[in-house]
């Protein structure tokens, strides 16, 4: 049985990459920086626990896609490393950050080899440019780039993580505690991903794959007299509008459910439940946006939509226009990759009847080229 614990940080909110995706979501081959970063670890030892520490928002979705444990992130790296550090019950805990991707072998292997000769086994690395602090000059032999992983003491470092103040790694908290700390020779390989152009000096990360994902989705409302009548974004004139818990724009639903199937992120009841007062009445566009934030967020691009609107009334031939406008805007995609149908059942069944309407929707996505711009 292993004495270590690896901690995973990937809670941040990357605002520092300036890119739509955040960074622990960019694509290696399938799998996000989060999930490659972590296999590629374990991959090179025997941990009796593994703890990905995540945004809230982030969990479910993380956790469709891996048995790890994952827990949810604080404020600071501080507050997420201490929430994680509850579940740890090995006398050894090694922590680092996703960003840190390439981290060797061997860098491992030689913290788990001085695990003993302190409370934090730390890896620098020297800096060879003049250093100077406000007007005065430092002796940059004196001076350290701190890295991770960080190999620690269980019991020192929950001790020293009791504290109001904030600490930017595992061993300042811990030194600052009454700890003690031993540096090896860090590694460039682990160079952090701060920025966009840190990742063209990452040579262990692949392209993102350049597979299609395609998603459908469907969805029905029925009528509600004296509501107003909003369907693909666009207000219909018409006396009755949709019973739903929102404004009912049954063709937005059914894209969204689409979008979400083709990144296999569940479906619209999951993102935004109707058990949930705050979708009372919502806006679907805004739905839609914030469906699209995220896709963003987790490394996809939205390449088509294509919506069957399936209506005995009201006639929507003279809106499609008007509809694929807005939701090309949304959607953040150019008009030309955005169809609008309609059609009818022949009177047949509740649509038929004049009773509500039915929506098809089709979309696909891929994955964001963080290699090639």
């Amino acid at each position: 049985m292993s004495d270590l614990t690896l901690i995973l940080l990937a809670a941040g909110n990357s605002t520092r990459f300036q890119t739509a995706v955040k960074k622990q979501w960019l694509r290696i081959d399938h799998d996000p920086l989060w999930l490659y970063v972590t296999n590629r670890i374990t991959a090179m030892k025997n941990f009796s626990k593994v703890i990905i520490v995540a945004h809230p928002d982030e969990i479910s979705f993380m956790s469709s896609m891996c048995d790890y444990a994952i827990v949810a992130g604080g404020e600071t790296r501080q507050e997420s490393l201490t929430n994680a550090m509850e579940y740890v019950n090995s006398p050894y805990v090694l922590v680092t950050d996703i960003a840190r991707s390439c981290i060797p072998n061997e860098l491992i292997e030689r913290l788990i080899a001085s695990k003993d000769i302190a409370d934090c086994i730390v890896p620098s690395l020297p800096l060879s440019d003049t250093i100077v602090y406000v007007n005065t000059t430092i002796d940059r032999d004196q001076v350290k780039r701190i890295q991770t992983p960080q190999l620690s003491k269980t019991s020192v470092l929950k001790a020293a993580l009791q504290t109001t103040l904030h600490y930017t790694d595992e061993s300042s908290a811990i030194v600052a505690h009454g700890g003690t700390r031993y540096f090896i020779d860090g590694d460039e390989s682990g160079h952090k991903i701060t920025h966009t152009h840190d990742l063209s000096s990452l040579t262990c990360l692949k392209a993102p794959s350049n597979a299609i994902f395609t998603g459908n989705g469907f969805d029905v409302h029925g009528f509600e007299e004296g509501k107003p009548m909003v369907l693909g974004g666009v207000e219909i004139e018409s006396p009755f509008g949709f019973l739903a818990h929102s404004d009912g724009d049954v063709a937005i639903h059914a894209l969204i459910d689409a979008l979400l199937g083709a990144a296999c992120m569940g479906d619209i009841g999951m993102l935004f439940p109707d058990t949930d007062s705050t979708y009372k009445n919502a806006d679907s566009k805004e739905l839609l946006r914030q469906c699209v934030l995220k896709l963003h967020q987790f490394g996809f691009v939205i390449l088509h939509a294509d919506i069957t609107i399936i209506a005995q009334t009201p006639k929507v031939a003279s809106y499609k226009d008007a509809m694929r406008r807005i939701l090309c805007q949304l959607l953040q995609i150019p008009l030309s990759r955005v169809n609008i149908k309609a059609t009818t059942t022949e009177h047949l069944g509740f649509i038929g009847r004049k009773e509500g309407v039915g929506v098809l929707a089709t979309a696909s996505l891929h994955y964001f080229d963080w290699k090639n711009g």
